[in-house]
C-alpha cells in the first residue's frame, strides 16, 4: 500500500486546470487511511472487548476501502498519463512494472484484506481460516508491489528526487513486510493474536510516515525548483509525442508495419 511513488512526469491525476489539486488530493487521501487503518488496528490491540474489536475491524476496512481508491487513481493517472497506449510497455518496461502494476497489486491486495476482515466479522464455521488465507494473499501482494515500487531506474531525477522517492518506498516495504510476517504468523497460530495485531500496527503507522513524506514530495514536484523528473525511455516519449501529433517515428514506420498501441 501501498503507494506508487514514482517520478515519472507522464501522469495526470485530473482535468489539466485542476491536475495539481487531484495530485494534492490523492496524497491527502492516502494520509487519511493510513490514519484511520492505524486508529483501528490500535483499537483492535488495546481492547479485548469483542465489540470493540470489531468496531475496529470495520474502520480498518473502511481505512483500507480508502487506500484501495487512492492507488486505482495512481493507476488511472498513470494510464492517462500516456494516453491509455498500454503498448508502450514494450518499449519502457518500468512504465508496466512499477507505474501500472504497482498500484494494481496494491489496489488487488487492499480488496483481499478487506474480503479477509469480514470473514473475520462474520463468524462462521471455518471463516477464520478463510480469512487468513485471503489476508495472506493480500500481504503477498502488497510486499510485491512495495518490492517492485523501490526497483526504479533513475536517468534524469537529480539526489534531491531520488531521497524523496526513497523517504516513500522504505517504509512502505518495511510496513509492508511486517503485514506478510504478521499474516504468516496468522494462518500458522504461531503466536498470540495481540502479537500479530501489534505487527500490523506497526505496519500502518510506517505507512502513515511514508504517508507524510508522499506529501512532501507531491509539494516539493510542483515548486518553481522542483527536482528534475524522469521521462519515458526506450523511445516511448518519442512515439508517445509523435502520435499525439498524429505521426509515427520514420525508422519505426519502415521496421515494422505499424501498429496501433491499445
Amino acid at each position: 500500500m501501498v503507494k506508487l511513488a514514482t517520478a515519472r512526469e507522464a501522469r495526470l491525476y485530473g482535468p489539466a486546470l485542476t491536475v495539481r489539486r487531484w495530485e494534492y488530493i490523492n496524497a491527502g487521501a492516502y494520509v487519511f487511511g493510513t490514519l484511520l487503518l492505524a486508529a483501528g488496528l490500535a483499537a483492535v490491540c488495546a481492547s479485548s472487548d469483542r465489540g470493540v474489536r470489531a468496531a475496529g475491524l470495520v474502520v480498518a476496512a473502511a481505512a483500507l476501502v480508502v487506500v484501495a481508491a487512492v492507488n486505482a487513481h495512481d493507476l488511472g493517472a498513470h494510464l492517462a498519463g500516456v494516453d491509455c497506449r498500454v503498448g508502450l510497455v514494450r518499449f519502457d518496461p518500468q512504465l508496466g512494472l512499477v507505474e501500472l502494476l504497482v498500484p494494481a497489486l496494491h489496489t488487488a491486495g487492499c480488496v483481499l484484506a478487506v474480503v479477509g476482515v469480514a470473514f473475520l466479522l462474520s463468524q462462521g464455521d471455518g471463516r477464520e481460516r478463510h480469512a487468513a488465507d485471503t489476508m495472506l494473499a493480500g500481504a503477498l501482494l502488497w510486499l510485491l508491489g512495495s518490492a517492485l515500487n523501490s526497483c526504479q531506474v533513475y536517468e534524469r531525477a537529480d539526489g534531491r528526487a531520488q531521497l524523496l522517492q526513497s523517504s516513500v518506498q522504505v517504509p512502505v516495504l518495511v510496513g509492508s513486510l511486517l503485514f506478510l510476517v504478521a499474516a504468516v504468523l496468522n494462518r500458522r497460530r504461531a503466536r498470540e493474536p495481540v502479537e500479530r495485531w501489534t505487527m500490523c500496527l506497526c505496519g500502518s503507522v510506517l505507512w502513515f510516515v511514508a504517508a507524510l513524506f508522499n506529501v512532501a514530495k507531491v509539494f516539493m514536484m510542483h515548486q518553481s525548483d522542483a527536482p528534475r523528473l524522469e521521462k519515458l525511455r526506450g523511445g516511448a516519449q518519442e512515439w508517445l509525442s509523435r502520435d499525439r501529433e498524429g505521426r509515427v517515428p520514420l525508422v519505426w514506420r519502415s521496421a515494422a508495419p505499424p501498429t496501433e498501441l491499445r
